[in-house]
């Protein structure tokens, strides 16, 4: 019998562990907590704020460990003592004015957030209820770049995915990193930075070999993690791009696709 070896294990948290309703399954949350009792290394890796995630982890028991959030911008150790119960490792921030410049009237109806750390976000105008985490605050638009940030976020709600990513192509985003979500949602973050660059962050504080990392995701922020790890796994409900990627497609989220990927990695 071969022995034992931990592995990296990165999930993404929406499409992939719950699915777009917000819904976690018996099967998915048992299977995360196999793979972490068993002794491997869950991280969760989102663009989710801290905020967001928060609930998430405690779904899952993970209370201990990493987990990457604001697409790699912020990076925190779980920790059950501390206040809020994690604390944060590394935030990359960035000016978000010249980014704010080439987005000031790129769609009709967007609306504009920038993440603050651990607290919330402030916005141009009202998100749609639920899709933003925390305190959410509207202030006039040359707030916005007031401060360095971790994240900058463009929503809106008549926009298709496709829109977006010929938005960004058509503005020129350069010297940033950016992806494209399930919807029309544009995250932006620091040049450099993404849940890829974090994970290898947490890697080496693990001593994990490379040949040891699995990474799962559905969306366009998933592509450098699933071109890092050894196998990155794609979700069945994923773009055709994100799946080229990828090293397996598995099922898709309502039929509990990261299920299969994690009783794989049990001993």
């Amino acid at each position: 019998m071969n022995a034992f070896v931990p592995h990296l294990i990165a999930l993404d948290i929406d499409g992939t562990t719950i699915d777009h309703g917000g819904r976690m399954t018996e099967a998915v949350r048992d299977a995360v907590r196999a793979v972490a009792d068993a002794g491997h290394h869950v991280v969760i890796a989102t663009g989710r704020a801290i905020v967001g995630t928060q609930p998430i982890l405690s779904a899952l028991s993970l209370a201990h460990g990493y987990a990457v959030c604001s697409n790699g911008a912020v990076t925190i150790a779980l920790d059950p003592v501390s206040p809020g119960g994690y604390e944060v490792l590394e935030a990359v921030t960035f000016d978000p004015g010249p980014a704010l410049e080439l987005l000031h009237g790129s769609w009709p109806d967007a609306v504009v957030a920038v993440e603050e750390l651990g607290v919330g976000f402030k916005v141009s105008a009202p998100f749609p209820e639920g899709e933003l985490e925390g305190q959410v605050v509207v202030v006039p638009w040359e707030e916005l770049s007031a401060t360095p940030v971790t994240r900058l976020t463009l929503r809106s709600p008549t926009a298709s995915t496709e829109d977006f990513v010929h938005l960004a192509e058509r503005i020129g985003l350069h010297g940033f990193n950016y992806g494209v979500g399930y919807t029309a949602w544009l995250d932006i973050n620091p040049e450099g930075v993404s849940k890829a660059s974090a994970l290898e962050q947490i890697r080496r504080q693990l001593r994990v070999e490379p040949m040891h990392t699995v990474a799962v995701g559905d969306q366009r922020n998933d592509l450098e993690m699933l071109q890092w790890a050894a196998r990155g796994v794609a979700m069945g409900n994923a773009p055709d791009e994100v799946k080229a990627v990828a090293d397996e497609v598995t099922l898709d989220v309502v039929d509990d696709g990261l299920v299969p990927v994690l009783r794989s990695l049990l001993p």
